[in-house]
């Protein structure tokens, strides 16, 4: 497994991602000062997006229903834990953009290669949350 998302699995037979980054901003509030450049504040973390970028071949593995598997767990509208394959708790997103793209069709009209993408954002339950609720297994994955 390379990754897991609520129930669905990354893995070589599913929907492999070949390409995985990550964008965090921070949040600067600014305050206009005379005669000087503004004055910068820290105001606390901003958002956290991971974009996932893969190919699936559903006639070699996984078949054709895999991005309808994430489809429905988006659909579940809830934030869903997110871990790695080597068992780090990167904590809980949400599946903001499922995109598909199909290549090379036969005469039926099935798709011999799907690109996919999909963009997470990390869901934060604010300062009232309680820690169980944000991570339910250790951070060894257990």
């Amino acid at each position: 497994m390379m990754l897991m998302l609520g129930r669905y699995r990354f893995s070589l037979d599913t929907a492999a991602y070949e390409g995985k980054s990550r964008e965090t901003r921070y949040r600067w509030g600014e305050q206009a000062r005379l005669v000087e450049q503004p004055a910068l504040q820290f105001i606390g973390p901003g958002e956290d997006k991971l974009d996932l970028d893969g190919v699936i071949y559903p006639h070699y593995r996984g078949g054709l229903g895999q991005l309808e598997s994430l489809r429905r767990e988006a659909g579940r509208g809830e934030p869903l834990l997110l871990v790695e394959g080597t068992g780090k708790v990167l904590g809980r997103w949400v599946i903001d953009v499922v995109r598909e793209n199909q290549h090379t069709f036969a005469k039926d009209g099935t798709p011999s290669a799907i690109r996919f993408s999909l963009t997470l954002r990390k869901h934060q339950a604010g300062r009232n949350a309680r820690v169980n609720d944000w991570y339910p297994f250790r951070e060894t994955g257990q």
